[in-house]
């Protein structure tokens, strides 16, 4: 690698390649497509950052004003996903601090102005979801005649979300002499049938043996058999879990993200969701919480699972059973990343057990009968570390406006209303066809009987 990026990647601690990326980074530098296949979170996104940065040429160097055309983007990475998409550019951000290379994120939700500009001034890099990718080349704004190198990143997922026809489009307008790198976790047909249309002698890279376990070493898993009604409460206990620190819970559908995310809030966690109902800055949002570590629970749709990469993730929780091995991999996968632990969790309901069985059959798991657990089951609080005086409900923090310091670090004093004189005085004067009525005092009880004792 060139100095510029290895200096700039020491600057963020990372020194030591992972497996996918010390095979990956010397055969992509030569310019030979590639297929790379690598578990979750072992470190695929710079595997071909990395090469995508050294081959390109940005402002300033010798040989960037003999470029048949500065400014057009020159590196293409495609993502199923507005978060993947955001984390990868975040992560070539990072790798391109001392080379200056323009990278520029493009997904929906939000509006072209800023993206247009950005294009119009002239980018490097270019990341983006496709929908939003094609809406820029058929404004003629995205010219793609120019690019390099093209990465297809969770090619899998993009077969899932039905992006495949877009992908061909995007394919077909970049130049044919371009590399292409293909990056998943999975490989279905679909996708190897892709790969042989438009990649030319690909060269595979696998960064474990065949023999290996699809999932992350470094992640202990746990298997619940746990009933629809009992889940907000085991979730819970689970969130007060010893070593509990960061937690991302996902679930099948946007409604229910949205109300376990609701429920957890009204039992006094710091909680908020993500999933499709919600617009980009909300969800940007919810996001930039959960990794400033304002929050502690973020609670996700199978969508968002491919794009949030935060560090320090604890636990995830499978609150609903997955869809299959590939959704299983990619939801746990958001823990145990860059050789760090972590602790997955999955509840399985009755109706689910036929799936689960395939999940664990496919992946060669040891959870066969998962065991039928309660909030009140003791193996639950051994297994978890979780404190057996635990409730379904924390306490909310107390502290009133009055009692928070202010600026100078004293506590602020309550401020005192004015007291009023308890004597009103009336000002008014009832009339009567515009004359003043005498005001009639009106004898009480006790001014009868004080009259009677004078």
């Amino acid at each position: 690698m060139i100095d510029p990026i290895v200096q700039a990647l020491d600057q963020v601690g990372i020194t030591t390649p992972f497996p996918i990326q010390a095979m990956a980074i010397p055969i992509a530098l030569t310019g030979t497509d590639m297929i790379g296949q690598a578990r979750t979170g072992t470190g695929k996104t710079l595997a071909f950052g990395i090469s995508l940065l050294q081959r390109i040429v940005v402002p300033g160097e010798r040989d960037y004003p003999q470029l048949a055309m500065p400014g057009a983007p020159q590196g293409l990475v495609v993502t199923p996903t507005r978060e993947l998409a955001s984390q990868v550019a975040s992560d070539l951000a990072a790798a391109s601090t001392r080379r200056h290379a323009r990278v520029l994120t493009v997904y929906g939700g939000v509006g072209y102005e800023h993206q247009l500009t950005a294009l119009s001034q002239g980018v490097d890099v270019v990341v983006g979801t496709p929908g939003r990718l094609l809406d820029l080349v058929d404004r003629a704004a995205l010219d793609l005649g120019h690019i390099k190198v093209l990465v297809l990143d969770e090619a899998d997922k993009m077969l899932d979300l039905g992006f495949l026809p877009d992908v061909e489009r995007i394919l077909a307008a970049t130049p044919e002499l371009r590399q292409t790198m293909l990056f998943s976790a999975t490989m279905p047909a679909e996708i190897v049938s892709l790969a042989r249309r438009h990649m030319r002698h690909p060269v595979n890279i696998r960064a474990e043996s065949p023999g290996e376990t699809s999932t992350v070493p470094a992640t202990a898993q746990f298997v619940y058999q746990a009933h629809e009604l009992d889940k907000p409460e085991i979730a819970a206990r689970i969130l007060q879990a010893e070593n509990c620190t960061r937690v991302m819970i996902f679930c099948r559908t946007k409604r229910s993200a949205q109300r376990l995310s609701d429920d957890l809030v009204d039992r006094g966690f710091a909680a908020a969701s993500i999933h499709g109902d919600l617009n980009q800055f909300a969800r940007e949002k919810a996001l930039r919480r959960f990794r400033e570590g304002r929050i502690k629970v973020l609670v996700a749709t199978d969508v968002a699972a491919r794009g949030i990469d935060v560090e320090g993730v604890s636990h995830v929780i499978n609150y609903e059973c997955p869809d299959d091995e590939k959704v299983y991999l990619h939801r746990i996968g958001r823990t145990g990343r860059a050789g760090a632990s972590g602790i997955a969790i999955t509840f399985v309901d009755w109706v689910d057990l036929a799936r689960w069985n395939m999940i664990n059959e496919a992946l060669g798991l040891p959870f066969e009968e998962p065991e039928e657990t309660y909030s009140t089951s003791p193996h639950l609080y051994h297994d978890l570390g979780i404190d057996p005086a635990a409730k379904g409900k924390i306490a909310r923090s107390s502290t009133r406006s009055s009692d928070r310091p202010d600026e100078s670090g004293s506590p602020r004093k309550a401020r005192s209303r004015p007291r009023k004189d308890s004597a009103r005085v009336r000002t008014r004067r009832r009339l009567r066809n515009g004359v003043p009525v005498q005001r009639k005092r009106v004898v009480t009880r006790s001014d009868d009987q004080g009259a009677s004792g004078d």
